[in-house]
């Protein structure tokens, strides 16, 4: 098989690992954005990381990693034959995922962080109930919520 071709499957699965992230994540398909200076990728930066992080795996540690694609044998053609296993395939699916679940982490990390910012400046205490309804969701949509409160205790 042409290394080009392999290292395209390999990196559909990636995406597909990408695709897959953005299901398991709480943000769903949105688009990439800011939110409070804060860049989220959405699931389209998912699918390229994914697709990303499979292929880098699969050319450094994979069985891409032993292919040479400058070396020509005496009559010009390829001296080694390329195989693609299902294995390699359902390894970049999984890298992919963990690529793109890495970034959402970073991401959802730095949201929260900056949540905990805004109601450290909020001039009052939050009731437990109000915290308990902010808390629920995904990290955007709580730097939403408490963004959104704060500027209502502010008034």
């Amino acid at each position: 098989m042409d290394p080009w071709m392999c290292a395209l499957l390999i990196s559909f699965a990636g995406a597909a690992g990408g695709v897959v992230n953005a299901l398991l994540s709480d943000n769903g398909f949105i688009l990439p954005r800011k939110e409070s200076g804060i860049l989220c990728p959405g699931f389209l930066t998912n699918v390229f990381i994914g697709a990303f992080a499979a292929f880098a795996s699969w050319s450094f540690y994979g069985s891409g990693a032993g292919i040479e694609l400058a070396k020509k044998a005496a009559n010009g053609t390829v001296r080694e034959e390329i195989s693609l296993t299902f294995s390699a395939l359902a390894g970049a699916l999984l890298v992919g995922v963990a690529g793109a679940k890495w970034v959402t982490g970073q991401v959802n990390e730095m949201l929260l962080k900056t949540s905990v910012k805004v109601a450290a400046q909020t001039p009052k205490d939050i009731s437990t109930e109000k915290c308990d309804e902010i808390l629920s969701g995904s990290p955007r949509k709580v730097l939403q919520k408490m963004t959104k409160e704060a500027i209502s205790i502010a008034k």
